[in-house]
């Protein structure tokens, strides 16, 4: 599943939203320098109801246009943990992914520093894999392994960064 679902069905398991709250709790933690469209969100929401992920709830009167407020299903809860769980394939610009799950994590009470080492045992496995090429391999195969090589060690000093924080970051992103 994209980060997108995944992170608006976390932030539904904190608590039941409008799509309109989700754009904005959405935008303040994962969207900076990049909004996530209005489009997008209920078009998202949209198929997550249909999958049965989320539940839309009636139809509610406001300040503004009738809204919907959007809560987790059972199943959106078990795909939420699922992809929290599951490491992400060592790879550059793997940070957007990682930092949504730790931000996640922290939101939901969980414990970040556990998708935090499985990330690291993930990227210590890829290296030993690297290591293997740039030996085994020409020098074409060499360079191109250590460049995989060099992203995947900024990425270990990025987790071990924030594993060092996380009790700040939770500070900021838990309610």
């Amino acid at each position: 599943m994209s980060v997108v679902p995944v992170t608006l069905l976390g932030l539904l398991e904190r608590q039941p939203s409008h799509g309109y709250d989700l754009k904005r709790d959405y935008d303040t933690y994962f969207g900076r320098g990049k909004a996530l469209p209005f489009g997008q969100v209920y078009a998202t929401l949209a198929r997550l109801a249909r999958d049965g992920k989320a539940a839309a709830g009636e139809i509610e009167p406001g300040a503004g246009p009738e809204r919907k407020r959007y809560a987790i299903t059972p199943r959106g809860r078990a795909e939420v943990e699922a992809w929290l769980a599951e490491p992400v394939e060592p790879e550059p610009h793997l940070q957007t992914v990682l930092f949504a799950k730790v931000v996640l994590a922290l939101m939901l009470g969980r414990e970040a520093d556990t998708y935090l080492d499985a990330q690291r045992a993930a990227h210590l496995q890829r290296m030993r894999e690297l290591t293997a090429i740039r030996r085994n391999g020409g020098v074409v195969d060499a360079l191109l392994a250590d460049h995989a090589m060099f992203h995947l060690e900024a990425d270990l000093r990025w987790i071990d960064v924030t594993n060092s924080r996380l009790s700040a970051l939770a500070q900021v992103v838990r309610p």
